[in-house]
């Protein structure tokens, strides 16, 4: 198939869920059971997929070679949407040594005497880069939010934490992603969205599957109390902080096939616009490398 087909193919998948511009963003709006009406089995899912890294480890390859954007890729969801399955699925052809993976559980004593975004900032992708925020930064503004007892073991002094404190978190977290889009990270935020039904689907799995026990938390049921919760502050979130540098993408995450193709198809669409190339060598340095290609054929 033509590149610039495969192209108008991905947007298909990418556009009902880019979130560009927060304002009237509503969740309610996006359907967790949402495939865009494909119907696919599950070697099909899987050969489009395989598509779609194979296509993400040639423009990674350039993208280390020229060592000038870097790829920033954020990760939010509720417990069992699929964030890990998706990140190793997606990023299985990627090779290693250009792509970093950060999991940030509860901040560290000396993550608490720093500033809310200190330890996300040191995490930050280097040039020639891919960078995985599985959670991030905007934990500060869901968990934190719904749990405000958070906020007061965070050190902060007492007059700074006002009425406005959440909007002024939302502030500082669309002007930093303004920032670094602006020194050549490009960011993009996935929203793995579940529905609640299929979330406790996946809990009895994990609890009636022996092999899978390991992966269930008691505070991951407890958490569930709190679902409106979390999806008023998930939508407050997206809407101040969704733009055309740093779009968040509203993902269907009831079928994890669906989940990882739309993923997949976001990140090609947007390294494919870069118009990467591996770097063109100059006169002088060709001249070079003939001499030393020239030495080593002379070796015996």
């Amino acid at each position: 198939m033509p590149r610039k087909e495969i192209l108008d193919r991905i947007q298909k998948y990418t556009q009902p869920f880019r979130v560009t511009k927060g304002n009237g963003f509503q969740l309610k709006n996006y359907d967790p059971s949402d495939t865009c009406g494909l119907r696919l089995d599950k070697r099909e899912a899987s050969n489009l997929l395989q598509q779609g890294t194979e296509w993400l480890a040639q423009e990674q390859d350039m993208l280390y070679a020229q060592d000038r954007w870097s790829l920033l890729l954020v990760f939010q969801a509720m417990d069992a949407a699929g964030k890990d399955s998706t990140i190793r699925h997606v990023m299985s052809g990627v090779n290693p040594q250009g792509c970093q993976v950060f999991s940030f559980k509860q901040p560290s004593q000396e993550d608490l005497s720093h500033d809310f975004m200190w330890r996300y900032l040191k995490r930050l992708p280097e040039r020639g880069k891919i960078g995985i925020f599985n959670r991030s930064y905007y934990e500060e503004v869901l968990i934190v939010r719904v749990h405000e007892e958070i906020l007061k073991k965070q050190k902060i002094p007492q007059p700074l934490l006002g009425k406005r404190v959440w909007d002024e978190r939302l502030a500082d977290i669309a002007h930093f992603e303004d920032y670094v889009t602006r020194q050549g990270v490009i960011i993009l935020k996935f929203f793995l969205q579940v529905s609640r039904q299929e979330q406790k689907k996946r809990f009895m799995k994990r609890l009636d599957t022996p092999e899978k026990n390991w992966k269930f938390s008691a505070s991951d049921v407890h958490e569930r109390k709190f679902w409106a919760d979390y999806m008023r502050v998930y939508e407050k979130a997206i809407r101040a902080t969704a733009s055309k540098q740093a779009p968040w993408f509203v993902v269907p995450a009831d079928n994890k096939w669906f989940t990882r193709l739309v993923v997949s198809a976001a990140i090609v669409e947007a390294v494919e616009q870069l118009d990467l190339a591996y770097p063109t060598v100059d006169a002088e340095k060709k001249k070079d490398l003939a001499r030393v290609r020239a030495a080593l054929a002379r070796e015996t």
